[in-house]
């Protein structure tokens, strides 16, 4: 799991991109570029254009260093951000012309296309939070369903009470359940000026 960084870091991070440092953009890069391909692949399963995308967020933070506000959450959280955002950008920019290249430029094609691109924002929202989440929380979800534990088993192979494990799994799910709606914040039809 990768660690959030201090908010100290990243203001010092912020300055110094805004300086214009090409030190500073390495070490970014070093530090969230794995994630940010990882996210992109999520949503467009596709390495050359989770490539792209992956360049295309660090441009616009080498351009844009300012755009991040530190009282809205972690530069983290931002360049993940970013990156859901322009990888369902390309998304929907690749299947719209797959679309019109079939023919299937109808209302039907269009919300085939939006449920697509909500899922796969979704995914990559869910694949995040895990990602994030406290080791505790990740390791009694992963015992829960990924062995087919029940919270009494997890207990057990975590050495907690039942209790304790219970409250893991009840945080861990609650957290998940994110994904899904704030993935489809923001999210509206084309055509309505707002997109994911």
């Amino acid at each position: 799991m990768a660690k959030e960084t201090p908010p100290r870091w990243d203001r010092r991070m912020q300055q110094r991109l805004s300086r214009g440092e090409a030190a500073a953009l390495g070490e970014l890069y070093d530090r969230f570029a794995s994630l940010v391909h990882s996210l992109a692949h999520r949503v467009l399963d596709d390495d050359a254009d989770a490539d792209r995308v992956t360049r295309e967020v660090f441009g616009h933070v080498w351009e844009n260093p300012d755009a991040y506000d530190p009282r809205q959450g972690s530069l983290r959280s931002w360049v993940a951000r970013l990156a859901r955002q322009k990888a369902v950008e390309r998304l929907r920019q690749t299947e719209s012309a797959a679309y019109e290249a079939a023919g299937e430029d109808t209302a039907e094609g269009l919300a085939e296309l939006e449920l697509k691109v909500r899922r796969a924002a979704a995914a990559a929202r869910a694949d995040y939070i895990v990602s994030s989440m406290p080791t505790s929380l990740r390791a009694a979800l992963e015992l829960a369903y990924f062995q087919r534990r029940d919270y009494r088993q997890t207990a057990a192979d975590l050495g907690v009470t039942e209790d304790e494990a219970r409250r893991r799994l009840r945080l861990g799910l609650q957290l998940l359940s994110t994904a899904n709606t704030q993935a489809l914040e923001g999210f509206s039809p084309p055509g309505n000026g707002r997109s994911l």
